[in-house]
């Protein structure tokens, strides 16, 4: 099992957890970041002693450097902080848990730096899937998926016998806040209801993206990438009660499930301790208290980010990145009142729509094709 670990966005929700998980693991944090949460950041920097801490903006690094002068503790800031943080020599493990395409470039430092990433940031894949799966194979690490729904699929698998065995991946979706509402009643919909979702609780953008049904979106284009299967064999299913957290269909039509809590300490735990099942602060699953387990088809019509990205998966090369920087964009303009919610998903498809789409050879190719979907949709709204 690993010893040491660098965990980026410790002060989001799943790097709290991440943080809980390796307390009663008895692993050293080797560096914590954070993007604006100096508050937070400080008691972390005191309870873990890490060697370094970075803060995205360089006026919260500052009072953050004056508040921890009394700890051993380097601060840095910006995108060569967060590179230096994801490529430490005396780092085991890299959990990447940053939100957003600011996550691309230090997974793929770490893995250039022959670091095993455990990967909780979904644009990672979405945009630069091929950059970072060629980077994968090589310089030969392992990439573990953080998600639930991809740590579903991924401990399944530990029961295949082959590749050629799995027939399909069945990925669940909650549905958010919004399952069952038609277009017309989401005209009028609020911030505050897109932010209240019934089962995880998240941070606001990812939780803006289940809303949207974009995650799951996401989360298709992640399979693809992380588990060498084609679109047509990725299913989604709406499981309102997030018990099952993904299947998978062998070719024989048996289908295997995991299953637990809605706790995302289960899916963070075993990515650090994998192949190993360590106790979990978790509790146990009790399907007679649950009593029900429902399921249904996503409404696609209505949330048009998910078959937008079902799209960008087809046509590929740079499409992923459009639909994923147009979705970032326009989701924090729904979170800054400038939009409506229905038009995050219209702004997305027209996104794919009229921005050139090219093979990605580089890096830069997938920052500007992430930089062209966020400006085409700043002038579309300000127009």
């Amino acid at each position: 099992m690993i010893k040491t670990i660098s965990i980026l966005g410790s002060t989001g929700s799943i790097g709290t957890q991440a943080l809980d998980v390796v307390s009663k693991l008895n692993i050293r944090v080797t560096a914590l970041t954070a993007h604006s949460n100096i508050k937070l950041l400080e008691q972390q920097i005191r309870e873990f002693n890490p060697e370094l801490a970075v803060v995205f903006k360089e006026e919260k690094a500052k009072e953050l450097r004056d508040k921890i002068k009394d700890t051993n503790t380097k601060i840095l800031t910006g995108m060569e902080g967060l590179i230096e943080a994801s490529t430490q020599k005396n780092c085991d493990l890299v959990l990447n848990s940053l939100v957003g395409m600011v996550g691309l470039k230090p997974t793929l430092s770490a893995i250039e730096a022959k670091k095993d990433v455990a990967l909780a940031n979904k644009e990672t894949l979405v945009a630069g899937g091929s950059l970072v799966m060629n980077a994968v194979k090589r310089n030969g690490v392992k990439l573990y998926p953080v998600d639930s729904e991809h740590s579903a699929i991924f401990q399944c698998l530990q029961g295949a016998p082959d590749d050629k065995s799995l027939k399909k991946i069945i990925l669940t979706a909650s549905g958010g806040p919004f399952f069952g509402k038609t277009k017309e009643e989401l005209k009028v919909v609020t911030k505050a209801q897109a932010l209240n979702h019934p089962n995880w609780s998240m941070g606001e953008k990812i939780t803006i993206d289940s809303a949207t049904m974009m995650n799951k979106g996401l989360e298709i284009i992640e399979a693809y990438w992380l588990f060498n299967i084609p679109v047509e064999s990725i299913d989604v299913v709406i499981h309102r009660e997030s018990i099952i957290h993904s299947l998978i269909m062998y070719n024989d039509n048996s289908v295997i499930a995991q299953l637990g809590v809605p706790d995302m300490r289960i899916p963070i735990q075993y990515a650090i301790t994998y192949p190993k099942r360590l106790e979990s602060p978790v509790k146990e699953l009790d399907l007679a208290a649950i009593g029900l387990l429902t399921f249904a088809k996503p409404d696609e019509d209505t949330f048009r980010c998910l078959s937008a990205c079902k799209k960008a998966l087809k046509i590929g090369k740079t499409a992923p990145a459009i639909v994923n920087g147009a979705n970032e964009a326009a989701n924090q303009m729904f979170r800054e009142d400038k939009i409506t919610f229905l038009e995050i998903g219209e702004l997305v498809e027209k996104s794919l729509e009229n921005i050139k789409i090219v093979e990605p050879k580089t890096l830069d190719d997938v920052i500007k094709a992430d930089a062209l979907a966020r400006k085409f949709v700043i002038n579309s709204v300000n127009k």
